[in-house]
């Protein structure tokens, strides 16, 4: 049975591509709100922003991603003179991947520390940990800000975010090349669970699930470096338990190991 129109549904299988979807994510948001109008959109990009950082400061960033570039460049200089590459395209790749590494070398200090060190940002994080705690009485100089222009909350947000820009580069770089890195295959969950085994020779980095939404079901996936599996769940409302399908399910995996 064909799966068409697929929903995607996403699963990390380490913790570096887990870090960089969920940047992926802030990113994206933050990028959506940032040039709308509304004062609640400003507030929806700083939150985003504010989650960035947090991140950022967690871990080591800016060495995950150079070992990323570095580990996919390796991959493309092993695979380049095998038949039927397209050398073109490769080409291209590389000179992203190479691009990408040096414009992540150019950032000065750690990642976000600009935007980490605003006096602003700073205020709103210490408020942030207290419901409702960015209220106009709690941080007025946000307050401040979120009734000026449209046009200047849209510079604010600009300065904070042009620094994370290679960042962001990088991350959507990396990410779509282990997207593509695989083609789909068609299979069916029996009673609705799938499990497989991996190659630890070739780990995957993450794996991604195609579901028609006529279904009504989503997948729960739990998986690391040997073995995944999939549980396809009926998407019940009403407040009850969601529970696993017990007919066959067909769907689309793609287990990205690039």
């Amino acid at each position: 049975m064909s799966v068409s129109n697929p929903q995607l549904f996403e699963h990390p299988l380490n913790e570096r591509v887990r870090t960089f979807l969920r940047l992926e994510h802030l990113f994206e948001k933050v990028n959506y709100f940032a040039p709308l109008r509304e004062p609640w959109d400003t507030r929806a990009a700083v939150d985003a922003l504010l989650e960035i950082i947090a991140i950022t400061a967690r871990a080591d960033i800016k060495t995950e991603l150079l070992k990323e570039i570095d580990r996919n460049l390796s991959t493309l200089m092993r695979i380049g003179n095998q038949p039927g590459v397209d050398q073109g395209a490769l080409k291209q790749i590389m000179a992203e991947l190479e691009q990408a590494a040096g414009d992540i070398h150019e950032l000065s200090g750690p990642i976000a520390s600009d935007a980490r060190e605003d006096p602003l940002l700073k205020a709103i994080a210490q408020r942030s940990a207290i419901p409702g705690g960015a209220c106009s009485f709690d941080v007025p100089l946000f307050h401040h800000l979120l009734i000026q222009s449209p046009e200047r909350r849209s510079a604010r947000l600009q300065d904070w975010l042009t620094p994370m820009a290679p960042v962001h580069k990088a991350v959507a770089l990396l990410l779509s090349l282990a997207r593509t890195s695989a083609r789909p295959r068609t299979l069916t969950a029996e009673q609705g669970f799938f499990q497989e085994a991996l190659d630890v020779q070739a780990p995957a980095l993450m794996i991604r699930v195609g579901l028609s939404s006529e279904l009504g079901l989503f997948p729960e996936i739990s998986g690391h470096k040997n073995r995944f599996s999939i549980r396809f769940m009926h998407a019940d409302g009403g407040g009850s338990r969601s529970s696993q399908s017990r007919e066959d399910v067909p769907f689309q995996l793609t287990c990205c190991i690039f």
